[in-house]
């Protein structure tokens, strides 16, 4: 019988959080596969996944060992093992809400088939003892929809934490991730989105996105030191939109609307790292996406993120800098 639902886990050196983690996709039962990618751990980690397959041969879980390819790489070895009809990829310090859990998986049973699957996610900081939920609260819901009524607010996008492609649309985009390359879930939100015609959405709080390691990828200063790899997958959605977007078709509008959050991001990281050679950076991403796509580059320029963060003048760089920190603020993100 075909899972319901199969849930992918990369895991590197992730003894400190696994247990919340895989504990919380367990109560799947039998609707659902969990494939636990151990992405070459020198830690605790090793041991414990092979504790829990070995504790659980009741269900669906497979424990696989591979040399370290990075979070994209451990991805791309666990889509190759995928049967459910639907995948989610969870990361190995986050963990899924039992009750919306089960309620998701109830509504993706018994609803018709569609392209893409979304609800809620959490910005959860324990430390600081703080959630911020990230809603989609002008979507239909109750029913499948199309590109023509999607409608998203200023600082909504649909992240790896909202998404559950159906399976068949994740085969037709044939996505295979870099290796050893941090933001790589920018990718796999993106590519697949020219397959998909059709999405329902649940407003509840599934995914609970853990903000609080300094060695996160998204912290600030995590993303200076890993800026060129920022750069580089900044630099494939650009190829990809490209070349390979319709700029006609339905889903167009969204994922230019998603291209722009993603090099608006990349600018500003540079920016507030004021060294020249940041800014030089960020010069050479906005005369790329110039290179590649003229139309696109105008396009962004007009707006008002590009407007500003496309320019190397110093009191706009202290006008960005000081705007990204109350965004900051209010939406909880790094």
């Amino acid at each position: 019988m075909e899972k319901i639902l199969t849930l992918i886990v990369p895991c590197y050196n992730s003894a400190e959080y696994l247990n919340r983690c895989v504990d919380s996709l367990l109560p799947g039962g039998d609707r659902v596969q969990i494939i636990l990618v151990d992405d070459g751990s020198t830690d605790e980690t090793v041991r414990m996944l092979d504790d829990y397959q070995a504790k659980n041969l009741n269900l669906d879980l497979e424990v696989v060992h591979q040399e370290n390819a990075g979070h994209g790489g451990a991805i791309n070895n666990g889509l190759r093992l995928a049967k459910g009809k639907y995948v989610k990829i969870v990361d190995s310090d986050d963990w899924l809400d039992q009750e919306a859990y089960k309620e998701v998986l109830d509504y993706l049973e018994s609803n018709p088939e569609v392209d893409l699957f979304l609800a809620n996610y959490v910005y959860d900081k324990p430390a600081a003892g703080r959630q911020r939920v990230i809603k989609f609260p002008h979507l239909p819901v109750g029913r499948t929809f199309s590109w023509d009524e999607v409608k998203l607010r200023m600082g909504q996008y649909f992240m790896l934490h909202s998404v559950i492609y159906n399976r068949k649309v994740l085969d037709r985009a044939k996505v295979t991730l870099p290796t050893k390359v941090s933001y790589d879930d920018n990718i796999l939100v993106f590519e697949p989105m020219v397959q998909v015609q059709t999405m329902r959405y649940l407003p509840i709080n599934l995914y609970h996105y853990f903000i609080g390691r300094d060695d996160q990828s998204v912290n600030e200063k995590v993303m200076l030191k890993k800026i060129d790899q920022q750069i580089l997958i900044n630099k494939q959605l650009i190829v990809f939109y490209a070349s390979q977007v319709n700029k006609r078709a339905p889903y167009a509008k969204y994922m230019k609307y998603f291209l722009e959050a993603v090099t608006g991001v990349t600018s500003v990281i540079l920016i507030r790292g004021k060294k020249k050679e940041y800014i030089a950076k960020k010069d050479e991403l906005w005369q790329f996406l110039k290179t590649y796509d003229l139309e696109t580059y105008k396009s962004f320029k007009r707006r008002l993120v590009g407007h500003f963060v496309s320019r190397d003048v110093l009191p706009m760089r202290q006008m960005v800098s000081g705007a990204y920190l109350i965004l900051q603020r209010l939406y909880s993100f790094n």
